[in-house]
């Protein structure tokens, strides 16, 4: 069944409030390009408006605000609800990684009087779209004294980017026959970051750019060569996110996948004024890129924990009542979608497709070839969805990931469901997911949150 634009529906006080979204969006995904950077602008929001560390009590009550930041790359905020929490919560779950690349251990190399760094690309990328960019290098450096740097390189508009070469076409008549996937293999991602030489009154040195390159870093950022092997740095796309087309509907920005629905999740939870009836539970996870794995991906057991936590703050904990708070509990897990794109029709099943501007959006099931690795939510679940989101005048639609046999991915869904929870996928569909510049549909924003608001005011 088709669905209406979702701009028709829009008075101009609504139009404003989308705008009005979307300029926050923009800020946020600015200020937040890995998932430690999300965390902070994410804390940073919830305190002004009322959050407290959970460690920080030492009881709770209906109407708290409380976080749980973990390892700073993943987050859980909670507005403790007037039911108990063996009734369960209404959660919102995304994820703040992004595909990006990520600097090695031993990274810095010099060949032929270039310096490099060595990286590993994270999460399912095409590798030919991440060369002749402006890239920036974001991240931390732990050094053994325990201190920690953070850096932000490329961003402001005095700072140098770094980037990845290639092939200029008078030379590539052979890289031009090879699959799109060895047109740039990933060994091939190799950052320049410099080819300015030792000075020549300095001692001669056998990898004098190299060394030159070193000096820098310990004169301007503070760490040496061997720190690396405790450094987390991403390279990422240098720039900020922008309205994108003539009319400004949409907006062209790095990480939407899934920084957008993360935002459209915190929007919604600071839209609850009131006491819930159910705990809201706004869950930002780590990982899912790479499969939601290690002690901040969705399948380790801090969100468990957490939710125990609260409970013995509440003063009604025991090991039954936690396992029947998670099985009651009932999720959106948030993530991108496909959007339609005319120019690759023939890999969408037009019917059962999502597409800008029609609003948030649905996966009943994702998985792949044969809903393999998929959460199929129940019927009477999404019947009740719809119910409430009717009612409440939201914009939706529903997809699958593209053709039978073509489609396929995953999200954090799977994982909550071992719990026994009803949950589903939903948010916004994305053109050019993955690419180092995705496109999202401003209106598509804004339904989310409504959305995401309406569901943790369900009772």
């Amino acid at each position: 069944m088709e669905r209406n634009n979702a701009w028709k529906t829009y008075d101009n006080e609504q139009l404003e409030a989308v705008e009005a979204l979307a300029k926050r969006y923009r800020a946020f995904l600015d200020a937040g390009k890995t998932e430690r950077e999300c965390v902070r602008e994410a804390v940073k929001r919830a305190e002004a408006r009322g959050f407290a560390p959970m460690a920080s009590v030492t009881s709770a009550k209906p109407g708290d605000r409380l976080y749980v930041n973990w390892m700073g790359k993943a987050l859980m905020l909670f507005i403790v609800g007037e039911k108990p929490l063996s009734d369960g919560a209404n959660i919102v779950g995304a994820h703040i990684d992004s595909p990006r690349l990520d600097v090695k251990q031993n990274p810095l190399y010099e060949d032929t009087g270039i310096a490099y760094l060595d990286t590993h690309y994270y999460g399912g990328i095409k590798k030919y779209q991440w060369v002749t960019l402006p890239l920036a290098i974001h991240g931390v450096v732990a050094k053994v004294d325990g201190s920690v740097i953070e850096l932000s390189i490329g961003e402001d508009p005095d700072d140098p980017v770094v980037g990845v070469s290639d092939l200029l076409p008078h030379l590539a008549q052979d890289q031009m026959t090879k699959k799109a996937s060895l047109v740039i293999e990933g060994d091939m991602l190799n950052v320049i970051v410099g080819d300015r030489p030792l000075p020549d009154g300095e001692e001669k040195e056998k990898e004098p750019v190299k060394k030159a390159i070193l000096k820098l870093i310990e004169e301007k950022y503070g760490f040496e060569e061997e720190d690396f092997l405790s450094a987390e740095l991403e390279i990422v796309p240098a720039g900020k996110a922008r309205d994108f087309g003539l009319d400004r509907s949409m907006i062209m920005g790095y990480g939407h996948d899934d920084r957008v629905c993360a935002y459209a999740a915190l929007e919604a939870l600071f839209d609850q004024t009131e006491v819930p009836a159910r705990t809201c539970v706004c869950l930002l996870s780590d990982k899912e890129e790479i499969g939601s794995v290690g002690a901040t991906g969705m399948q380790a057991r801090y969100f468990e924990n957490a939710m125990a936590e609260l409970m013995a703050l509440t003063g009604d904990y025991s090991e039954l009542k936690l396992r029947r708070a998670l099985a009651n509990c009932r999720m959106l897990s948030c993530d991108v979608s496909a959007a339609f794109d005319p120019n690759f029709a023939g890999v969408f099943e037009k019917k059962n497709a999502a597409y800008l501007g029609r609003g948030v959006c649905f996966n009943k099931f994702t998985g792949s070839r044969g809903k393999y690795d998929s959460n199929d939510a129940n019927a009477e679940f999404i019947a009740a969805l719809r119910n409430l989101f009717d009612t409440a005048g939201v914009n939706f639609q529903t997809a699958e990931l593209g053709k039978v046999d073509i489609g396929g991915g995953g999200t954090i869904a799977y994982i909550c469901a071992l719990y026994g929870m009803e949950v589903i996928d939903s948010g916004v569909p994305v053109l050019s997911m993955h690419a180092p510049w995705e496109i999202i549909d401003k209106a598509d924003l804004y339904e989310s949150v409504r959305a995401y608001a309406a569901f943790m005011d369900a009772k």
